[in-house]
């Protein structure tokens, strides 16, 4: 009894030190040897920990934000872990909201429209594994229907099923991923609180997983997606991979199959769309995991060295950089628009024996046998699909600059989308740049200035029908006239026959294709004799 006393008091269980190995050993590091900068905290962060410290509970600034204000970096994004629940959160401020069902948390948003910022409160949570795989009451608020056949936290791979069951915060930090990512840093006392010996890991530079891996890996397979982005999101800042951590990765990959695709579908987006999606495609070479996460993201790293593809990937990482917003439309239209512009030429050839379709039709087929291949049935599929499908569709009435097409194209609400997805088509020469210059100038100009690119445009059609028609091989002489006979007529004369083609100014149809108008020269009647007189009589005859 007193032994069992005495084990308890030291973390210990009855299998010996397991229970302190688990939950690591509390550390509370002062701001003289942490040396995190005060200035680098939002101040929205602040006012959320401050109001629930006010309140009487426990709150820290969690997760990657530490980790970054540790190295000097002012974050992103700021997480809140606390010890009330999301309802006692909730209560606390005017505009809260919870969300979730296998994560219930609540954003507390700040600002209103593009300026607005969230913050990110969690509840501390339970540690739960299959040793103790027992019948769980739970304090979480979820649909009995989806409870029924949950009896337990955790299924017998290992696998957590169920997640919000509150707990200390000791138990929250085990249930986090890296050590790195699992401190706690209260803004008030300047106190970062440790528990995994996470500083030291920043200091070194080393991404560890927190307990063994291969089990953590089993407990939520997408643990495995996380640590490719963490790797490749912290590759600049020279962070490596523990061996250990690694190692499992390739052979846990298998338990991905288990996942819901619309959650790995989410998780692919992520790895592409935080900044880093260059080095994520490296990442995921060197670790072996080129293949077999998601089917579309095998598709992104086998193109990732294409020049569209690698020109996509670099804006979306330059844009997130600069703090613009990114779609996951225009990346995945991006990756999948030689699968389009193949199949929409395909249709407009009618090869393997298929009947050859007009432009627009064949290009709706195209995309649809896209979505059908490569999207599947993935959550949001609906709007991405849209937004995609408007992207892909545009596109060929850039090529159409006359009429009232431009004006309708710049007022479509995904035209500037529609027009980047151009602009790296002209990036890679698949498109003139000459015409995404146009287009650049036309939707940021005034109308007059409109009218003058209008007409630019037609002037440059005019000559380019004149120079077609006078590249066109001359017709065979008429009357069975030898064509050497041609030859001997003096060239000012040869001009006289040729057909000019002017263009009307107005008279463009709404295709944009200019209406020819064609006048001939008649040629004048030679002097001093009727032979040339009854040669053009003997042409008009002819041409009667």
């Amino acid at each position: 009894m007193i032994k069992k006393f005495i084990d308890k008091l030291l973390g210990k269980t009855a299998g010996g030190t397991q229970g302190k190995s688990r939950f690591g050993k509390r550390q509370e590091v002062p701001a003289e040897v942490h040396k995190i900068d005060p200035a680098l905290v939002d101040e929205r962060a602040k006012n959320v920990v401050t109001t629930l410290q006010q309140a009487g509970y426990e709150a820290y600034v969690v997760g990657g934000a530490v980790r970054d204000l540790l190295l000097g970096l002012r974050p992103k994004d700021f997480d809140v872990a606390t010890n009330a629940t999301p309802e006692q959160v909730k209560s606390l401020f005017r505009r809260a909201f919870i969300i979730g069902r296998r994560f219930r948390i609540v954003h507390v948003v700040y600002g209103r429209g593009r300026e607005h910022e969230v913050i990110e409160v969690s509840t501390f949570r339970a540690y739960m594994d299959n040793a103790a795989a027992e019948q769980v009451a739970g304090n979480e608020r979820t649909s009995k229907g989806e409870l029924a056949s949950m009896k337990h936290a955790v299924d017998a791979s290992g696998r957590v099923l169920r997640d919000n069951v509150w707990g200390p915060q000791e138990e929250d930090a085990a249930r986090r991923d890296f050590t790195v990512n699992a401190m706690y840093y209260d803004p008030a006392n300047q106190v970062v609180v440790d528990y995994h010996n996470g500083i030291k890991d920043a200091q070194k530079l080393t991404l560890r997983m927190i307990g063994d891996p291969a089990t953590r890996y089993r407990e939520d397979p997408v643990r495995i997606i996380r640590a490719i982005r963490f790797s490749a999101k912290l590759a600049a800042l020279g962070f490596k991979m523990e061996a250990k951590t690694a190692a499992p990765l390739v052979e846990s990959s298998k338990l991905l199959a288990d996942v819901p695709q619309s959650r790995l579908f989410d998780e692919m987006l992520k790895l592409l769309q935080t900044g880093h999606a260059i080095a994520t495609v490296e990442q995921l070479n060197k670790l072996g995991l080129a293949r077999g996460i998601y089917p579309l993201l095998d598709v992104v790293v086998e193109r990732a060295d294409q020049p569209f593809v690698k020109a996509a990937l670099q804006d979306t990482d330059r844009r997130v950089g600069e703090g613009k917003p990114v779609a996951p439309s225009f990346l995945l239209a991006c990756v999948l628009w030689a699968d389009v512009r193949d199949g929409w030429a395909q249709r407009q050839e009618g090869r393997h024996g298929q009947r050859p379709q007009p432009p627009f039709p064949a290009l709706q087929d195209a995309i649809d046998d896209v979505f059908n291949a490569r999207i599947g049935d993935v959550s949001g599929r609906g709007k991405l699909a849209a937004d995609m499908r408007e992207i892909w569709m545009m596109q060929p009435r850039f090529d159409k600059r006359t009429g009232s097409t431009p004006y309708s194209l710049v007022e479509q609400a995904r035209f500037r989308a529609a027009f980047d997805f151009m602009r790296l088509r002209a990036d890679v020469g698949e498109v003139s740049e000459a015409i995404a210059e146009w287009w650049q100038e036309f939707s940021t100009a005034d109308d007059v200035r409109r009218q003058d690119l209008l007409e630019q445009v037609r002037e440059e059609q005019k000559v380019r029908q004149r120079v077609r028609v006078r590249e066109t091989p001359a017709p065979k002489p008429r009357g069975g006239e030898p064509a050497a006979r041609k030859s001997q007529v003096p060239d000012s004369e040869q001009d006289d026959e040729v057909e000019e083609v002017e263009v009307e100014a107005g008279a463009v149809p709404p295709d944009g294709e200019a209406v020819p108008r064609k006048r001939r020269r008649r040629r004048k009647p030679r002097t001093g004799g009727g032979g040339g007189a009854g040669g053009g009589g003997g042409g008009s005859a002819g041409g009667a």
